[in-house]
C-alpha cells in the first residue's frame, strides 16, 4: 500500500493519531508512533476490503503519482 498517511499527536487524547487522505473516513491511533503505524495499516486493510466487498472503486494512491 503505497497511501500517504498524516500522523499527529494529540495532546488532548494523549495518543497519536493517523490518517489517511486517500481513504476518506480510514482512521487510527496509538499510544506511540509505531502503534499508530501498525493500527493506520490493519485500518487501510480493512477499509479497502468493506469497500471492495460493497462493490465500490477504492482509490488509488495520489502520493508519489506525477501530478506536475
Amino acid at each position: 500500500m503505497n497511501y500517504c498517511i498524516i500522523m499527529k499527536y494529540s495532546a488532548k487524547e494523549k495518543c497519536y493519531i493517523v490518517t489517511v487522505p486517500d481513504l476518506p473516513g480510514c482512521m487510527a491511533d496509538g499510544h506511540s508512533p509505531n502503534e499508530a503505524y501498525e493500527n493506520a495499516k490493519i485500518a487501510m486493510r480493512e477499509w479497502i476490503e468493506t469497500v471492495r466487498a460493497a462493490g465500490r472503486e477504492i482509490p488509488e494512491a495520489s502520493f508519489g503519482q506525477d501530478n506536475f
